[in-house]
């Protein structure tokens, strides 16, 4: 089974809800720092992504994740040799 790591810059999005911070599962962002030798990610949520929403390109939070509160998103097919990797919670 193929791991799926997170890396800098991934684009991924929220699995949970932080009221918090007011962000809501499903909300997309960047990965910009690898924190704790990788067992935690700083990820950025701006107002601009990919040129569909461009607004001011201002970020507008900016939280430490563990792994199991994002997933990396993916925009080509994936190859056809991989399996897809069971989660549970």
């Amino acid at each position: 089974m193929t791991k799926n790591t997170i890396k800098l810059l991934n684009v991924v999005a929220l699995t949970v809800d932080l009221p918090e911070y007011n962000l809501h599962r499903g909300q997309v962002g960047t990965v910009v720092e690898l924190l704790a030798d990788g067992a935690a990610f700083e990820v950025e949520f701006s107002d601009a992504f990919g040129g569909l929403r461009l607004r001011n390109g201002r970020t507008y939070e900016s939280v430490g994740l563990r792994p199991e509160q994002i997933m990396v998103l993916h925009f080509e097919p994936a190859s056809p040799d991989s399996v897809p990797e069971m989660v549970t919670v």
